[in-house]
This record gives structure tokens, sequence and C-alpha cells, in this order.
């Protein structure tokens, strides 16, 4: 068995730390810096001829920087003759442009998986795909893991009955129905329109929440427009509490002071994504720890075990 080695970009260092520490080995030197005019320079400070690779990279802001600091680093890796080179990426950027929603469009999920590919890696680890035919995308292997073990325990240690699991969208039904089943709680449906990109508005509520404690369930949380929006026609309809848990933390723009000025009580994220300084100022987020899966999951790929068992 070649050694296993994990190396960091620049886009979450304490996760990579973290995961290392639950493997029992130290992170890899490499040094991934910017010339004056923003150029994007890798240098592998290790010998890794041979080498089962592991890179942790998560495509979040600014997303372009970290897609590329992952390129180039997966060309070194390759050009230094490591034995296999696998992309961990806890956030896959660019997974909401997963289809052509108009003519003339993009389908840019796709184009990254090209990217990453054809840069010379040999399989990819990532979490909570928004969709997940992005795994077809790629023509080596992929690991979509979920944060949903997690989350799962946090939801059941700090919540007792009466609870009932919210999709904020049609599109996260299978999400929140396999949540409320493991749950054995109810499920409700948030009936949302958009009329532009980040930005959606909240129309009925399809399910019964009256008096009981909505926890609204998402991969993501973006500008938390879909979120607030929810809460508010949770509200409306005579939940108790909300809360709300999602995987992914972007958080971007005005997130943070839609979050603490909405009826939801607490947010829990995980840190596939480090959150900005504005988000940690609010005291109704709150951060969970993803390391010790995906560490669990970079061993098992290392070694050939099942990474689905994970989640059974």
């Amino acid at each position: 068995m070649h050694s296993l080695v994990v190396f960091a970009g620049n886009s979450n260092p304490k996760l990579a730390q973290d995961i290392c520490r639950h493997i029992g080995i130290r992170l890899g030197e490499a040094q991934v810096k910017r010339f004056s005019d923003g150029e994007i320079q890798v240098e592998i400070r290790e010998n890794v001829r041979g080498k089962d690779v592991f890179i942790l990279q998560s495509t979040c802001a600014p997303v372009n920087d970290h897609l590329v600091e992952l390129l180039l680093m997966i060309d070194a890796f390759k050009r230094s003759s490591a034995q296999r080179i696998t992309a961990v990426m806890p956030y896959y950027g660019y997974a909401r442009q997963d289809k052509k929603v108009a003519p003339r469009v993009p389908i840019s999920a796709k184009l990254v998986a090209d990217l990453i590919e054809k840069a010379g890696t040999n399989r990819v680890i990532t979490m909570d795909l928004h969709a997940g035919q992005i795994q077809g995308f790629f023509n080596v292997p992929v690991d979509n893991l979920f944060a949903a073990p997690v989350l799962l325990q946090y939801i059941k240690e700090s919540f007792r009955d009466n609870t009932v699991i919210v999709s904020p969208d049609a599109g996260g039904v299978e999400r929140a129905r396999a949540f409320a089943k493991r749950l054995d709680s109810l499920l409700a449906i948030i009936d949302k329109r958009r009329d532009a990109p980040n930005k959606a508005e909240a129309m009925n509520v399809v399910g019964d929440v009256d008096g009981k404690t909505a926890i609204i369930l998402d991969d993501m949380v973006d500008t938390a427009g879909t979120l607030t929006q929810a809460a508010m026609a949770l509200k409306q309809h005579g939940a108790s509490e909300i809360h709300a848990c999602s995987a992914h933390a972007v958080l971007s723009g005005p997130a943070a002071e839609r979050i603490i000025d909405s009826d939801i009580q607490s947010l829990v994220v995980t840190d596939t994504i480090p959150i900005g300084e504005k988000a940690k100022g609010c005291d109704k987020i709150r951060i969970l720890s993803v390391a010790k899966l995906l560490a669990e999951a970079i061993q098992r790929c290392h070694t050939g075990s099942s990474v689905s068992s994970l989640f059974v």
C-alpha cells in the first residue's frame, strides 16, 4: 500500500489540520502563493513520488482563485509522479449551475468537472452536492458524502418531540424526507417562487407546522433569502420555534444580517466552508465539524474499504 499524504490549498486550512489530526498524520508541506498581479504559484515542498495524495480544497469564495489553486496543485502532483491524486472538495463550487435553465448559457458544473479531471485527478471526494447528477459529469470515481450523520446527531440531542422537518423548496424534498424518516418527524414543504438569482419568495406551506418546532433543512445557505422567507412563512402558519440546518455555510452578501433580523432562533452549519467575520459575530450560528467524517472517508478510499457504509 502506498503511503497516504494530505495537502491543502488556502480555502480551509483549519479543516485540513483537523482531518490530519483524526487520521494521525501531519499536513503535507505545500506553498500556494501569489505574484503581485494575482497569478497563483504552487510549490510542493516534499517528495510525493509513488504516494497516495489527497488534496483538500473547497471551491468557496473567492471561488475562482480556489478553483485555480486546486487545478495547479493537481498538476503539480501529477508532474511529481504521485501514484494517485484525489481531490477532496467538501464544497463543490458552481454546483448550482448543473443544467441549462435558459438558452445560450453554460453548464458550469460540467465544465468545472472537466477541468478537474483534465488536470489529472484520479478520484473526487465531495460532500452534499447541490445536484447529485454532477457525479455523472466525471469519468473518474466520485464519492458524494453527506453531512447527515453529524446533523442528525445534533437534532436528536437538541430537540425533543413535536418537530417537523421543513424543505425550503421542492428540490430539497427528498433530503428533508430522509431526515424526517430517521427522526420519526413530520414533513412540511415551502412552496417558493424565484424571480431572479439569489432572490426568493416563500409563498405557502404544505404540511402542518402549527404549534410545532420547525427545522428548515437545506444543503447550503447563500444570501439567506430563501431561509428567512421560509422562516417568515412558517411563523405565519403558527410554528412555535424555527431552527435551520445546512451543510454549507456560503453566507454571502447580507446573509448574516438577514439571519440576525429573522425569526430563526438558530442556524446549524458544518465547517465545509470557513465562515466570514460577519457570520462569526452572529450568536444564532453554530458550527459542527465534519473533519472526522472526511478523515474516515479518506482512510477508507486509501485502503479500498467501503465509503457508502458510513451512511447506512
